[in-house]
């Protein structure tokens, strides 16, 4: 089972975690099966930038009507995963006083979709931020299957309780 793990450079201040697993991500956002649309993180730049993970299985309940004949992720929920991503950074990031509070969608801009996700692919979304202001996180994401991008977005998000 995946260990978090933070390591911390002398020369850099600001800290990493190498591996964030499934129950961490449930810890900090409360989306459960079958809307958890991330299963692990890796490469987790805290308040910067991490990579959600989430393998693709021919089991997934989207699968079932989009598409039966031809399976096809549906691109909303490739920018959900973008977004759940961003959202386990951002309270990664925040701490402990951050768990249980909600991040909200406020925009979603320039989504493009480059090509089809399909059962066996592993999804790697990279998640970039922005910009933040008070309670306001802006990111960039892209979606890449074998180092190929499949999806990207601009989109922020708001933190309530």
């Amino acid at each position: 089972m995946d260990q978090e793990r933070e390591t911390q450079s002398p020369t850099d201040e600001r800290t990493r975690i190498d591996a964030v697993d499934i129950m961490r991500i449930m810890e900090a956002i409360p989306h459960r099966y079958p809307f958890l649309l991330i299963d692990r993180m890796v490469d987790v730049e805290l308040g910067e930038s991490a990579v959600g993970v989430k393998n693709v299985s021919a089991n997934e309940p989207f699968f079932q009507g989009h598409f039966p004949a031809r399976p096809v992720m549906p691109g909303v929920l490739i920018i959900e995963a973008m977004a759940q991503t961003a959202a386990t950074l951002v309270v990664l990031t925040l701490g402990p006083a951050f768990q249980g509070k909600l991040v909200y969608f406020m925009t979603i801009e320039n989504a493009k979709f480059r090509r089809p996700v399909v059962p066996g692919d592993q999804l790697k979304i990279h998640v970039a931020k922005e910009r933040q202001r008070a309670n306001v996180w802006k990111f960039r994401g892209v979606a890449r299957v074998e180092g190929v991008s499949v999806a990207e977005a601009t989109f922020s998000a708001m933190i309530m309780d």
